[in-house]
C-alpha cells in the first residue's frame, strides 16, 4: 500500500491522544531497548525517545516514504525498514510499542505470541489498534463498492474486521504474562473541515482500495464513499464534524 503522509498526518493531534493514553500504562522504568514496530512517520517514535532518553530507541516501518518523512524530523533517532509480520529482534525488547499498526496484518493467533516471545523477561509489550470497523466510516467501503463499475475490482478486498474481540487477546497473550490489561476506548473526536471524516479514512483504511483503482474508477469509488460518509457523519450547527472512534489497547508484561 502506498502511504501518503501528509494525508495521514492531517489529524496528527487525534492520532496521538491514543498513543499517549498507551504509552502512559507502560510501568517501565529504565529500559534499554525500545521498538516502536509499525512507527510510520516516526513521531510517537520521538515520543518514546523522550519518555527513555537513556534506551537504545528504533522505530520499524515497511514503507519507505513514511520513513523518509520520519529520519527527515527525526534524523537523531534509528529507523529501520521490516515488515512486523516477519520483524524479529535480535536482541530481546524491553519495550514492544505498536500503536495503530498491527490491525494491517493477519492471524493474530500467531502473531501476538510471536511479538511477545521477542519481550525480555519483565518486559512490557503494548499495542493499540483501531476497532471501529462497524462504523459507517469502514462499512461505507462496502456500501460504495457495489454502486459503480469499479464492483469487480473491490468487492474481492472486502474481509472481516482485522481486530477480535478483547478476550481473544486475553486468551493469547495469558499464558506467558505476568501482567495483563487489556480494555476498549471511543473517542469522540471532533473535527473541522469538509467531509473530515472521509478525509480520515483516505489517509488509512480507505487507501488500499484507492490504490487498487485507475481512473475514472478511483475517483467515482472515492466519490461513491463520500457521499455515504457526509451522510452519515453530518456537521453539527457550528461547522464541525463528531467523530466517534473505538480504539483497542493492549498491554502484558512477560514473566
Amino acid at each position: 500500500m502506498a502511504w501518503d503522509p501528509a494525508q495521514y498526518l492531517k489529524f496528527a493531534d487525534h492520532r496521538l491522544r491514543p498513543a499517549l493514553d498507551l504509552l502512559a500504562r507502560v510501568d517501565a522504568d529504565s529500559p534499554a531497548r525500545v521498538v516502536d514496530l509499525g512507527c510510520g512517520a516516526g513521531n510517537v517514535t520521538a515520543v518514546l525517545a523522550r519518555r527513555w532518553p537513556n534506551a537504545a530507541v528504533a522505530g520499524i516501518d515497511p514503507s519507505a516514504s513514511m520513513l523518509e518523512r520520519a529520519r527527515g524530523e527525526h534524523p537523531e533517532l534509528a529507523f529501520e525498514t521490516a515488515d512486523a509480520a516477519r520483524w524479529t529482534a535480535s536482541l530481546p525488547v524491553d519495550v514492544l510499542y505498536s500503536n495503530a499498526a498491527l490491525h494491517w496484518l493477519g492471524d493474530h493467533d500467531a502473531l501476538f505470541p510471536r511479538l511477545f516471545d521477542q519481550v525480555a523477561p519483565g518486559g512490557w509489550l503494548a499495542v493499540q489498534m483501531p476497532r471501529n470497523f462497524t462504523a459507517p466510516s469502514h462499512t461505507s467501503v462496502a456500501d460504495a463498492a457495489r454502486d459503480g463499475p469499479w464492483a469487480d475490482r473491490i468487492l474481492p478486498m472486502l474481509a472481516p474486521p482485522p481486530v477480535d474481540p478483547p478476550a481473544e487477546y486475553v486468551r493469547r497473550l495469558a499464558p506467558k504474562a505476568a501482567a495483563l490489561d487489556v480494555w476498549e476506548t471511543e473517542y469522540l473526536q471532533i473535527l473541522e473541515g469538509d467531509n473530515p471524516v472521509a478525509e480520515w479514512t483516505k489517509g488509512t483504511w480507505l487507501r488500499p482500495f484507492l490504490d487498487a483503482l485507475d481512473e475514472p474508477h478511483r475517483s467515482g469509488f472515492e466519490a461513491a464513499y463520500r457521499a455515504r460518509v457526509a451522510a452519515a457523519y453530518p456537521p453539527g450547527p457550528d461547522g464541525r464534524t463528531l467523530f466517534p472512534f473505538r480504539r483497542l489497547f493492549l498491554v502484558a508484561r512477560r514473566a
